[in-house]
């Protein structure tokens, strides 16, 4: 999504502005029924603090962690958050890009693509995401006067009232409770950084080491491309050879450097952890103050089963959402299958350093974490 042209790389004013214009609109709703939501969500946030923090134990008793603002937002607020978030994150990435715009042809092509039309296709991306997530913790969010987040160098929790409200009536569950489960969720996730001090520079190594291994020539760019384009269309190979794994991966997986897919490993580990963690909380949490818990799971379950459409699972699985939603499924399992082996503080070792996260093997087989972790501390 980054282009090798212009001055700009990637307009971003522009891709916020296209977003904006081609998101759905959310449901209906009157002025006060929507303040109500607001205030509703903001009640739950506060809430779900004491209840995520007295089931992980994760925060000492006494200890005050980093503050990190919650807003209730709309899909434009949550376009706007998300650009400043890929502008931040990238721009190193688009530092070295832009030093190395190259005379070939590919540097041609690309240039001339130049960054309107890469903020074209960054607001279509999130124009498409936005009618999508219920709530998001922002591990790198810059401050902005529209978008504060915590004084410390990023962090701000964000749920967004319109799609809730959707998912809500789509599952036809009872609201209140459904507010409070997506938030206890949401704030699994802030625990998780705020409780843990070293997680947040921890990914962010990684994710930028993972950005540095990116090929920046724009011929090798365009190979790339052009061997993912046969790879999702059949003709790399002659009909009746594909592999069984052919078209299970994302663009993002096939345009990947051996070296980028050792680091996604790593990263693919620590994302199921924080989202099975997050799912197991707000299920063990849930029946204590959620008195339709099993309801909203079973239902919810099902929806991010089957999709939305024809054309949103495909989507999904070109953009990799597929592997997000296997995240859930399988960190939950290690989550679950650790805390029943040595129980919460047990599993909570996993916090300790970078070498006590789980390997993307350990995640689907926790016993293997438990035996390296535990047997090996205790002896």
């Amino acid at each position: 999504m980054t282009s090798i042209g212009g001055a700009e790389m990637v307009d971003w004013n522009l891709a916020v502005a296209t977003a904006t214009r081609l998101v759905r609109p959310g449901p209906e709703i009157s002025r006060e029924e929507a303040r109500a939501v607001v205030a509703e969500l903001r009640r739950h946030a506060k809430a779900s603090e004491e209840h995520v923090r007295s089931f992980t134990r994760m925060i000492p008793e006494g200890h005050e962690p980093e503050d990190t603002p919650v807003l209730v937002v709309d899909r434009a607020g949550w376009i706007r958050a998300n650009v400043a978030g890929f502008r931040e994150l990238l721009r190193p990435l688009l530092g070295k890009m832009q030093e190395r715009r190259g005379n070939g042809p590919g540097g041609a092509v690309l240039g001339a693509v130049g960054g309107k039309v890469t903020g074209v296709e960054l607001g279509m991306l999130l124009s498409f995401l936005a009618s999508r997530v219920l709530g998001q913790y922002e591990t790198f969010a810059p401050a902005t006067r529209e978008l504060p987040a915590s004084a410390k160098g990023g962090g701000r929790l964000l749920l967004v009232a319109p799609n809730i409200v959707h998912v809500e009536r789509e599952l036809d569950v009872e609201p209140h409770d459904f507010r409070l489960w997506v938030a206890l969720h949401e704030e699994t996730h802030r625990t998780q950084f705020t409780g843990v001090p070293w997680l947040r520079d921890h990914l962010q190594g990684e994710i930028q080491s993972f950005l540095e291994e990116t090929d920046v020539d724009p011929t090798t760019v365009l190979e790339r491309l052009r061997e993912a384009a046969q790879s999702f269309s059949g003709s790399s190979r002659p009909e009746g050879e594909q592999g069984e794994d052919d078209g299970g991966r994302s663009l993002v997986e096939i345009v990947q450097t051996p070296a980028q897919r050792e680091i996604l490993g790593r990263l693919t580990a620590v994302m199921s952890l924080l989202e099975g963690h997050a799912d197991f909380v707000m299920d063990g949490v849930g029946p204590e103050v959620v008195g339709s818990v099993a309801e909203i799971r079973e239902k919810f379950q099902q929806r991010r089963a089957r999709g939305a459409s024809r054309l949103d699972l495909a989507l999904r699985k070109l953009l990799g959402l597929d592997a997000k939603l296997r995240q859930y499924r399988d960190g939950e399992k290690f989550v679950r299958a650790v805390v029943d082996e040595v129980g919460m503080d047990g599993f909570n070792r996993v916090w300790t350093s970078p070498n006590t996260l789980p390997t993307k093997a350990e995640i689907a087989k926790p016993a293997d974490w438990v035996a390296r972790v535990h047997r090996k501390a205790d002896s």
